[in-house]
């Protein structure tokens, strides 16, 4: 298993580091897309749709809804002096709200969730309200201030990327080794208090790092440390909820695309928590 795992990462990452930093926006944006479309796929498996129809055209709605959003609003007007469109805007907006409730459900979980639990038609609207947001977030980081450094969108990129990556490994070594209080047992026993701690300890270096390299101004550090902190603790969240709708379905994983890694969603759902809310919180504090 930690074989398949360390050569789906091998072959996964230089692909992902061509695609951020080399591709054309517009192919970016088609990449992304075919990303989330993946991981629809398995979300209605996720909301009880099985069949291959229903999976297909839970997949297409997705894709459709990205395709609609780059004709209306053009890769060329997603900013316009600074500002965010606000369609994006709204949408990121959304999303922030969405995980705000997805936080009480995880608390609440098991109870209160007859309303959405028993219902494909809830589960699938949530997955709408997870994988558009993320493909609106990472299209509009890296596209930010493209005109004045082609790179700089990227770096924002892979600053989330870094510091979720780092709590996950933290979380990891920390939760094995010290891990005694479950976070929420009756979602992902798996998780530990402890874990959640090192996460974040492991994530604080490259946030340090980062008000470094972007030479903060020093009476905004406790912003930029803050928002970076959210977005560590908010990609638990994203973690926590995934695990807690493949109990709903009765899944281990969420699909088997990955080899060692299982499905697509197993593999970005920090991510689909941790680019929304980041990327709402740049629009509003730090753009």
């Amino acid at each position: 298993m930690l074989k398949q795992r360390v050569i789906t990462a091998l072959i996964l990452a230089p692909l992902a580091l061509f695609a951020i930093l080399f591709l054309p926006l517009f192919g970016f944006e088609i990449l992304i897309a075919a990303v989330v479309a993946l991981g629809a796929w398995e979300w209605a498996n996720m909301s009880g749709y099985t069949s291959k129809l229903a999976k297909s055209i839970y997949t297409g709605l997705i894709v459709g809804i990205c395709a609609a959003l780059t004709f209306t609003v053009p890769i060329e007007t997603i900013w316009h002096h600074g500002q965010l469109s606000g369609l994006y805007r709204l949408i990121l907006g959304i999303a922030a709200a969405w995980w705000g409730l997805s936080l009480l459900m995880i608390i609440a979980y098991p109870k209160y969730s007859v309303f959405w639990r028993n219902s494909r038609v809830i589960r699938a609207v949530f997955g709408i309200l997870t994988l558009i947001p993320t493909w609106v977030a990472v299209v509009s980081l890296r596209t930010s201030l493209y005109d004045v450094d082609p790179y700089y969108g990227a770096s924002l990129i892979f600053y989330v990327l870094g510091i979720v990556w780092a709590a996950d490994i933290g979380a990891f070594f920390v939760g094995v080794k010290f891990g005694r209080h479950k976070l929420r047992p009756n979602v992902s026993p798996g998780k530990t208090l402890e874990g959640l701690l090192g996460g974040v300890g492991a994530s604080s270096a490259i946030i340090a790092f980062a008000a470094l390299h972007y030479q903060v101004d020093p009476t905004r550090i406790w912003m930029h440390v803050l928002i970076g902190g959210l977005t560590v603790g908010v990609s638990a969240l994203g973690d926590l909820n995934e695990s807690m709708f493949k109990r709903c379905a009765g899944l281990k994983d969420s699909g088997t695309l990955l080899p060692g890694h299982g499905g697509v969603l197993d593999r970005i759902d920090s991510l689909t928590a941790a680019f929304p809310v980041f990327a709402f919180c740049y629009v509003l504090w730090m753009a």
